[in-house]
Order: structure tokens, then C-alpha cells, then sequence
């Protein structure tokens, strides 16, 4: 009888210890959430990039790099592993951007519209670099000031465009609610 008893003891506790194996087996199946860790790029330029500026992108644009980059807002945005980073120096040290916190002027862009923009217009410099129209610079504490008026310049000009497009759009709604179109 004891050996029937401790026989049966010992199936109950194999019996247990396997429903607490098949609880474990139901957990296991569930993923671990996936972690990525993006570290900042190590791109460096032997010599300073040559920066253009397209008249459609209202940035200036790096060009004749193995990477895009684009020089707005008195900072260097480079386009690195399918996200933004940022620099007050050509070559880094790189920060990651989100894409909401990038510029109006970069954000209001796709990367291939502005390697499209960029390719058209270095083609145009290329073909005629001495008598170039357009604005370029190469980083450099020379042009430090000329380039800081520019960006004034820049900044008025965009204020600008935005106060008119925003007084358009004014009028345009106040036209629609005048015809009666306006169902909102």
C-alpha cells in the first residue's frame, strides 16, 4: 500500500510540474518587443562640400558628396540610414533629428525631390561654374558674415512668403463662406 501511495504521490507531483511546464510553453510563444538603438553616423569630409542653393528648395544643398546633406537654419542636416541628423559642423558631431523637428523648408520636402532639385542645379553650375548665377558657398569662416546675411535674408524672404500664403488662404475661405460653399 505505502508503494501504491508514493507511486501515486510521485505521478501527481510529474503532473503538476508538467501543467506548470505547458503555462510556461503558452508564454513563451509571445514576442519580446523589438529595441533599436541607432547610433549617430561617423561621416567625415576631407575636404568641405561644396553647398548650392536651389531656387525651388530655398536651402543650400551639398553637392559632389557620397552623402546628402544640406546646410539650413545655421545648421548641417545629413540624411544617414533613413533619418535626419544635425550638426553645427559639416563633419559632425551628428545628433539625430526627429522629422518634426527639422525645418519647414527641409520638411516640406521628400529626399528624392531634394536630390532631383540638387542634381538639376549642379548640372547648371558644372556646365557654367564662372559665370553661376546661383548661390553656393564652401564652409569656411571667410564667408561667415556674407553667409549670415543671407540666412537674414532668407528668414525675411520665408516670413514673408508665409504671411501672404496665410492672407490667401484668409481670403480664399472668406470667399467660399460669401458663395456659399463653405459647409464646415
Amino acid at each position: 500500500m505505502k508503494k501504491t501511495v508514493m507511486v501515486f504521490v510521485a505521478f501527481a507531483m510529474v503532473a503538476a510540474s508538467a501543467q506548470a511546464e505547458v503555462s510556461v510553453n503558452v508564454n513563451v510563444g509571445i514576442p519580446a518587443p523589438r529595441v533599436i538603438v541607432s547610433t549617430p553616423p561617423t561621416v567625415h569630409f576631407d575636404v568641405a562640400p561644396l553647398f548650392i542653393a536651389p531656387s525651388r528648395l530655398g536651402f543650400y544643398v551639398g553637392v559632389d558628396t557620397p552623402y546628402d546633406i544640406v546646410f539650413a537654419s545655421d545648421f548641417y542636416y545629413l540624411y544617414y540610414g533613413n533619418s535626419w541628423h544635425r550638426s553645427t559642423h559639416h563633419n559632425g558631431p551628428w545628433v539625430e533629428v526627429p522629422y518634426r523637428e527639422l525645418p519647414p523648408g527641409i520638411r516640406k520636402h521628400r529626399i528624392e525631390q531634394i536630390r532631383s532639385y540638387r542634381d538639376r542645379e549642379y548640372r547648371v553650375y558644372r556646365h557654367d561654374r564662372d559665370n553661376y548665377r546661383g548661390r553656393n558657398f564652401r564652409p569656411g569662416n571667410e564667408r561667415k558674415h556674407e553667409m549670415k546675411e543671407e540666412r537674414r535674408r532668407d528668414k525675411e524672404e520665408w516670413k514673408e512668403d508665409r504671411r501672404r500664403d496665410k492672407e490667401e488662404r484668409k481670403e480664399e475661405k472668406r470667399d467660399r463662406k460669401q458663395h456659399g460653399h463653405d459647409r464646415d
